[in-house]
């Protein structure tokens, strides 16, 4: 279950929008630690990554892990973001992770 946590600070562009922290109260103190670290930026970074992957040709998850350093969780939750923006489609094809699992390829949205 998902807690609202009160931590927040000011968005670096100073747009007055807090940035929530990514962790809940009941993290431990190194996730706290983390979420803090995390940037705006850092989330834009990581997309670039993966769009710039995916110009390769169509890729599932684990395979835009692998070209771009980035876990396959990192992946798939910038994968909705980047649908989202209508950046990114599914091909409506299934491709086969390293665990021999189906999972969905994607592409840069033409």
């Amino acid at each position: 279950m998902r807690t609202v946590v009160d931590d927040f600070r000011p968005a670096p562009d100073d747009s007055g929008l807090p940035l929530f922290a990514s962790a809940r109260r009941s993290d431990p103190p190194t996730s706290h630690a983390a979420a803090r670290a995390v940037t705006p930026r850092m989330k834009h970074v990581h997309e670039g990554l993966i769009l710039v992957a995916l110009e390769c040709g169509p890729a599932g998850k684990t395979q835009l892990g692998y070209l771009t350093g980035l876990t396959d969780q990192q992946v798939i939750r910038r994968m909705a973001t980047l649908e989202r923006e209508g950046l990114v489609v599914r091909t409506g094809r299934e491709v086969l992770s390293a665990a021999g699992r189906a999972e969905t390829e994607w592409k840069v949205k033409e």
